[in-house]
């Protein structure tokens, strides 16, 4: 059986938090748009609507009919190696998991992003708007990280991560005025925003 692949990011441009990697891998032939109705890209769905068609992922992975993964990459990591490298190796990771054997997969992909030489590839501007199955992959990045960050959010109550995800917005400016960065900003991205206020 052949298979498709939709991978998207999603955490890309916050100051805090890991950035995510979605994969979601189906049949050949598998009508996402019609099995997950109301799939579009997850930054023009509400949260409960995200949340939804999440359950509804996880339930049709739980019958064998989809499979995926989500995979994270911290601030740390970030900073070392920078964005690009990151999220490539995430890629790659999510890929490989999903299908191991290159000559039975076709990636779609949204944007810039880039799988693996080996597979067969289409890289599509807007796909998480245009590609039901890259849609489906946005969804499950995003749900992810913001789970995650509701719970690093009561670890670190000082910042607000719960209401902004580590966006920059003023209050999470405000917070850091105050308190300074902790374990799980990104020191790298923090340093080109003030650079850029400087400017």
């Amino acid at each position: 059986m052949r298979f498709v692949l939709g991978v998207d990011e999603a955490g890309r441009g916050p100051l805090a938090g890991p950035v995510a990697v979605g994969v979601v891998a189906v049949p050949e032939g598998f009508d996402v748009a019609r099995e997950f109705s109301g799939v579009r890209d997850s930054k023009q769905l509400s949260g409960k609507k995200r949340e939804a068609l999440f359950a509804l992922l996880e339930r049709r992975a739980a019958q064998g009919d989809a499979r995926f993964v989500v995979e994270l990459e911290s601030a740390a990591a970030i900073d070392a190696e920078g964005i690009a490298t990151v999220v490539r190796r995430a890629v790659a990771r999510g890929v490989n998991a999903l299908a191991p054997d290159a000559a039975l997969a076709t990636v779609e992909l949204d944007g810039a992003l880039r799988a693996p030489a080996e597979y067969v590839q289409r890289t599509i501007i807007d796909g998480d708007e245009l590609v039901p199955l890259i849609s489906l992959a946005s969804i499950a990045a995003k749900v992810t990280r913001d789970r995650l960050m509701q719970r690093l959010a009561l670890e670190h109550p000082a910042y607000g991560f719960e209401r902004h995800k580590g966006y920059g917005t003023k209050a999470h400016y405000a917070a850091l005025a105050v308190h300074g960065p902790c374990a799980i900003h990104r020191r790298s991205f923090l340093h080109l925003a003030s650079r850029r206020a400087r400017d």
